[in-house]
């Protein structure tokens, strides 16, 4: 009996069912190579913000739109030795369709060109394409050490203790300010990150008025809503007091208190930097402001509706979110969270009227 006792002791342990099925080695071999993708992917914007400090897309530009890189070296007045690894460089930022390029044969010279994204990286406000001005701010504003050290922080950030809502961002955790104060620490960086979110703010917008003119028909009055951060309560825009162009008036104030009244109002790129509380209370707010839906009343909202694209769009969308969770208490929404901020907010209906790249237009109707 002991003995049999021993030897049953002495068997191995059975093996649980397996619930998930064993990758197969091509598969594993994809994974690898998946995983060296997603390891290393941060290269390509640092690839990128490399390329905007040495202007390479304006070189281009300048250039008529196309630079062998001989040509490039000479404009950017960069060592010839380099050569060999700003092709490498090149070569990075053509797989990531940032630039394009042409040859016509594998002895010719590889002659680089503007892609549609490049055309966004040309230096200065002049619109290279009618409506889209530079973006450079935003993306140096993205990819610097501040924005890097608050994701490195992240995991640190999540195993913090706070009561909810939560009080302090992954970006005030990681550097004791928030966005808006990083001039108070860099005086040139806190320039950069107003300008980025100035230009990003702008951007596209001209489309907005030619994709969706009917939506704008009609409207006698408008009050748009905007600027700053969320650390930033001035939000109604002006400056201080009230002031006149004779077109447009500029109001300032706090639109949690009041919405100067319009037969619409307008929400550009904002709503994402708050909580559901603080837009529903900002809707509150713009509902008083406006007429019946008869007489005209409606809120306009352009901004990220996640679910709305697919694809690289929506991958755009995901990172979006992220992003704002990094430096705001708001975040990105699907349709259901955007109908249910508008039903608490107490408005009836509402209408996604055009999807705008990854973003959208809603009317909101009282």
């Amino acid at each position: 009996m002991a003995a049999s006792d021993q030897q049953q002791s002495s068997s191995p342990a059975p093996t649980p069912t397996m619930l998930v099925p064993i990758p197969t080695d091509e598969e594993m071999l994809q994974a690898q190579a998946h995983l060296w993708r997603h390891t290393l992917s941060y290269l390509t914007p640092m690839a990128l913000r490399c390329a905007i400090n040495l202007r390479i897309p304006t070189a281009i530009h300048r250039a008529g739109g196309q630079s062998t890189l001989p040509d490039l070296i000479t404009s950017l007045s960069l060592p010839s030795s380099k050569l060999p690894f700003l092709r490498r460089l090149m070569r990075l930022l053509v797989s990531s369709n940032i630039f394009s390029q042409s040859s016509d044969s594998e002895e010719d010279e590889i002659v680089y060109r503007l892609a549609p994204i490049s055309f966004l990286l040309v230096d200065g406000d002049n619109n290279v394409v009618d409506g889209h001005i530079s973006q450079t701010p935003h993306v140096l504003a993205a990819t610097s050490r501040y924005c890097l050290d608050t994701v490195s922080g992240l995991a640190t950030w999540l195993t913090t203790e706070e009561e909810f809502p939560i009080s302090t961002t992954p970006f005030e955790s990681a550097h004791g300010v928030a966005p808006e104060g990083v001039g108070r620490l860099d005086p040139e960086m806190g320039r950069l990150f107003e300008e980025g979110l100035r230009v990003y703010d702008a951007s596209g917008f001209a489309v907005v008025l030619r994709e969706c003119r009917g939506v704008f028909e009609g409207v006698g009055s408008l009050t748009d809503c905007g600027g700053g951060g969320e650390g930033d309560r001035r939000r109604v825009p002006g400056d201080q007091g009230r002031r006149s162009d004779g077109v447009v008036e500029y109001v300032a104030g706090d639109m949690f208190e009041f919405v100067p009244p319009a037969q619409a109002v307008m929400l550009k790129l904002m709503m994402h930097h708050w909580s559901d509380d603080d837009c529903v209370k900002i809707l509150a707010q713009c509902k008083k402001a406006i007429p019946t839906r008869e007489e005209g009343g409606k809120v306009i909202i352009i901004d990220i509706v996640v679910g709305s694209v697919s694809g690289p769009m929506l991958e755009s969308q995901i990172l979006m979110d992220v992003a704002v969770m990094m430096v705001t208490k708001g975040r990105q929404r699907d349709e259901n969270d955007w109908r249910d901020i508008f039903m608490k907010a107490g408005f009836n209906d509402y209408k996604i009227v055009k999807k705008l790249g990854p973003r959208c237009l809603i009317e909101v109707y009282p």
